[in-house]
């Protein structure tokens, strides 16, 4: 099934990220992870993929047991950041051989020391194209930052930049990670105004300890609302409890969204089966 007609229905919905292993050490506890998840029944789930192809050879595996093991929609990952022309297709081919309907499209993390004058793709633009030309029939989505691109001057023309990737074939968006929902209610409106009306899937993130709020600062420069901040300081130290309170954040935040007409919600449940179950288990009437 493909994402979009998912994402489009006004009913609220609920989806999964799941990441691959690095080693094929792991694979199994990965897959007993993402299986458990996916008896959840999400709308569908996305599935990971390295920057530079770290662990694209696990992607495609993952994604066809979603859909041959419990018949879940897999959304699956691509990476265009340290590739060639001659890699694309072959990852576009192993993904439609699988029967894969849906590719997120992006540029991924550049690797310190690669020279981007010599990257045959520097933006997720162009992976959103190569991916329409290769087979239109793909449900293509791409990535967006309420709180705009690291990279991007300013606010202004990372919406230009999006309008780029709309132009190009992106039929949905989905968000960084965001703590605060005003900051996403903004985004859409400036979207809107610039003439960017795809549906717009809200990434969550429940925040279950406190290492997690320190990677997530240092890359993506999220603002933290004082109410989270105090709520981590408090539970820092004691696991259990901030993962509870970080599970009830997150769900707040996603009954607000729904609330406010948010229909699509996308959560960053970092390979846990017991906290996408927690999430689920509070919205089971919401999501009826």
């Amino acid at each position: 099934m493909k994402v979009i007609e998912t994402i489009k229905s006004e009913k609220p919905t609920l989806s999964f990220e799941v990441f691959p292993p690095k080693t094929s050490d792991n694979f199994e506890s990965v897959r007993t992870a993402a299986e458990k998840i996916a008896d959840l029944k999400p709308a569908f789930m996305s599935v990971t993929y390295g920057a530079g192809g770290g662990t694209s050879d696990f992607t495609v595996d993952l994604a066809e047991d979603l859909i041959k093991q419990k018949g879940v929609t897999p959304l699956t990952h691509l990476t265009c950041v340290s590739a060639d022309e001659n890699k694309i297709e072959t990852e576009l081919n192993k993904i439609k051989s699988k029967g894969i309907e849906n590719i997120l499209a992006l540029r991924g993390d550049i690797p310190e020391g690669l020279d981007k004058s010599k990257m045959k793709y520097k933006y997720a633009y162009e992976l959103i194209e190569k991916i329409k030309d290769f087979d239109e029939s793909f449900c293509v989505g791409g990535a967006c930052y309420p709180e705009s691109h690291p990279e991007s001057e300013n606010g202004e023309k990372d919406i230009e930049s999006l309008k780029i990737k709309v132009a190009s074939g992106c039929e949905f968006l989905t968000t960084q990670m965001f703590f605060d929902n005003n900051i996403l209610y903004n985004f859409i409106m400036r979207l809107l105004k610039k003439g960017v009306d795809v549906p717009v899937v809200a990434g969550i993130m429940p925040v279950t300890n406190a290492r997690q709020i320190k990677r997530i600062t240092a890359i993506s420069k999220n603002t933290l609302p004082q109410r989270f901040v105090r709520i981590v300081d408090r539970f820092a130290d004691n696991e259990q409890a901030l993962m509870q309170a970080g599970i009830a954040y997150a769900t707040e935040q996603i009954i607000d969204l729904y609330a406010n007409g948010i229909s699509a919600v996308h959560v960053y449940s970092m390979n846990n089966p017991e906290v996408a179950k927690r999430i689920k288990n509070n919205l089971t009437e919401i999501l009826k």
